[in-house]
């Protein structure tokens, strides 16, 4: 009686989600640096690298992942999205410790 239709309009309760279909997407995101880090993915147009954009998210500086995806962004035509992105995150990792080791130095000089 399963699948049998009940009377006249009603359906019994083993065939009411029958035409529906969920759609897995394979995982979940429950923190917000995950749904950055797979936005930067959907960005970049990078889905093979998700798991890496979520690992920068949790692991790097907000303010230099949005420079670097405002860069990549903004320069419209790019070869690789994802290559300028990195390309771009290095310069800004490599200028903030510059800044930070002449900070540094000014420091231990005085």
């Amino acid at each position: 009686m399963a699948n049998k239709k009940v009377g006249g309009s009603f359906h019994s309760l083993g065939t009411l989600f029958d035409n529906f279909k969920l759609e897995d997407r394979g995982g979940y995101i429950t923190r917000e640096f995950q749904d950055f880090g797979y936005q930067l993915a959907v960005d970049l147009d990078d889905m093979d690298h998700k798991s890496l954009y979520i690992k920068l998210a949790k692991n790097t500086p907000r303010v230099w992942l949005e420079q670097a995806r405002s860069f990549v962004l903004d320069a419209g035509s790019a070869r690789s999205r994802a290559r300028l992105f990195m390309w771009k995150l290095k310069q800004i990792k490599l200028s903030q410790t510059k800044t930070k080791d002449v900070k540094i130095n000014e420091i231990m000089n005085k």
